[in-house]
């Protein structure tokens, strides 16, 4: 008479871990493993890995016939995350283990054929499910400590542990957050960018502001170094992100050290990138770099050179701020609040504008070029800062500007002043959450009609002047502030 024996498990949907029961069941017939329950062709690999990972361990491998089912049968199961489920089962059906050690965990792992377990990508997304559901995760020991769940989640080395149970293993140690942590790195400041404070500035009120931002310059400029500085004048992740940050990683297979010591992720996919490589997609489906930016930074070179439609592919996730997409396997959603930074030449030789050297690029061509961004996308960039190449004086004298230390404490604290500021005020606010005493309401009408800006131009104004601002704590939006947004609106060009 058969046995049959349930062993709970999980696999990946999305970033979310969907749970899974492994039944584990024997017969007569000939010896071997069956698998039901909408398996891929990576599980229905699992009997032989198994076999041979038991004996290596030095189980017996029973002379039997066994049915390995996982319900719910309706959803298509994927990876190689059950084969230490289906080993576990199999050593409760065949009473090589006490049952009592599948009471309280849910197992996911892949099995070398020696036995030792191997990590799974989405260990996040699994230690958060088992600590929903007030169970242990059991999983590789080399898998990176999954942050917030790292104190349900026990690491497995081989299975050759089991036969003394649970109890000898540890949970993983989690990376924590602090001060110095969450620090900027020593290798990026912004002290070692010369000869930029404008640009530097824009780079502090985008970050106040979380703006969309786009920087103009001939190459050589310093834009790259710019944009890869900007997680460094961040606040540090809070808990709520750093979950969902440490999430999106985790199922992506991606490092999670950085994001465990609370700093925001910097993404800067190279312009030949797909869509199913920004937005996500693939199979199986995976975040792709816009989720992988979440609560972070997405920084995009060379705008112009991205396919138009891989750029348009943006417009909705920016403002729905997630990514959703739709498979014969299923819908995904995937999260994707990020801050948009961008860089481009103003034309193909990219030295328009440039007093140091002629540009070659016919009217054309520049419209062309100029074109490929498009207007929807625009739309949605707060910040147009032009940078112009530093001095040949200034870069071999090596001076030093504003610092990371100093622009970091500039945003914290426009931030914290928003914060005080949206808890005081009562009533309806102007465009862009703007409140603008009367000289700036009057100037700012004036310069309105003068530029003839349309409504999607004055609301962006409108935004960043407030951002301004708050970094000058003030209450209403002053002229000054106003003055200064308009300096870093969108221009004609790009």
């Amino acid at each position: 008479m058969g046995t049959s024996v349930a062993v709970r498990s999980a696999f990946i949907h999305g970033i979310e871990a969907m749970p899974v029961s492994v039944e584990v069941g024997t017969t007569g017939g000939v010896p071997g493993f069956i698998f039901v329950g909408n398996p891929d062709k990576q599980i229905m690999e699992a009997g032989s890995r198994v076999r041979c990972a038991l004996g290596e361990c030095g189980f017996e491998i029973p002379q039997v016939r066994f049915t390995i089912n996982l319900s719910p049968g309706e959803a298509r199961k994927t990876g190689t995350t059950f084969d230490l489920p289906i080993a576990v089962g199999v050593l409760i059906a065949s009473r090589q283990i006490p049952a009592s050690v599948a009471d309280h965990a849910v197992f996911v792992g892949e099995l070398n054929l020696n036995g030792t377990v191997v990590p799974s990508r989405g260990s996040a997304a699994f230690a958060l499910l088992a600590a929903e559901q007030g169970l242990d995760l059991v999983t590789s020991a080399s898998t990176s400590a999954p942050g917030p769940y790292a104190a349900n989640t026990l690491g497995l080395e081989s299975i050759s542990q089991l036969k003394a149970g649970l109890s000898c293993l540890r949970p993983l140690s989690a990376t924590a957050p602090d001060t110095e942590a969450s620090s900027p790195p020593d290798d990026l400041d912004y002290a070692d960018v010369i000869d930029q404070e404008i640009p530097k500035r824009a780079m502090v009120i985008a970050a106040a502001g979380r703006h969309g931002m786009l920087m103009v310059g001939p190459p050589g400029s310093g834009k790259s170094m710019l944009a890869k500085r900007l997680p460094t004048i961040l606040p540090p992740l809070t808990p709520e992100e750093q979950a969902e940050a440490l999430l999106v990683h985790s199922v992506a297979g991606r490092p999670t050290d950085t994001i465990a010591a609370g700093l925001p992720p910097f993404r800067d996919p190279h312009h030949t990138i797909s869509i199913a490589g920004l937005v996500g997609g693939g199979s199986p489906v995976q975040p792709g770099e816009l989720s992988l930016a979440d609560k972070g930074v997405l920084f995009l070179d060379e705008l112009p050179e991205f396919a138009k439609n891989v750029l348009q592919s943006m417009r909705q996730p920016i403002e729905d701020h997630f990514v959703r997409l739709v498979r014969s396997s299923g819908v995904y959603t995937f999260p994707c609040d990020f801050q948009l930074v961008a860089a481009a030449n103003p034309c193909p030789c990219g030295h328009l504008g440039d007093p140091g050297h002629e540009c070659t690029c016919n009217p054309a061509a520049v419209t062309r070029y100029q074109g490929k961004i498009g207007g929807p996308l625009m739309d949605r960039i707060d910040v147009v800062c032009d940078v112009a190449r530093p001095s040949e004086k200034s870069v071999i004298r090596g001076g030093k500007g504003m610092g990371s230390q100093e622009m970091r404490e500039l945003v914290i604290n426009a931030r914290e002043f928003r914060s005080w500021r949206e808890a005081r005020e009562d009533g309806p606010a102007g465009p862009g959450g703007a409140r603008l005493n009367d000289d700036a309401q009057r100037m700012f009408e004036s310069y309105a009609e003068r530029l003839r800006l349309g409504g999607r131009a004055i609301v962006r104004v409108a935004r960043v002047s407030r951002t301004i601002a708050d970094l000058a704590e003030h209450e209403l939006v002053q002229q000054d502030d106003v003055i200064e947004a308009l300096g870093f609106r969108s221009r004609s060009k790009l």
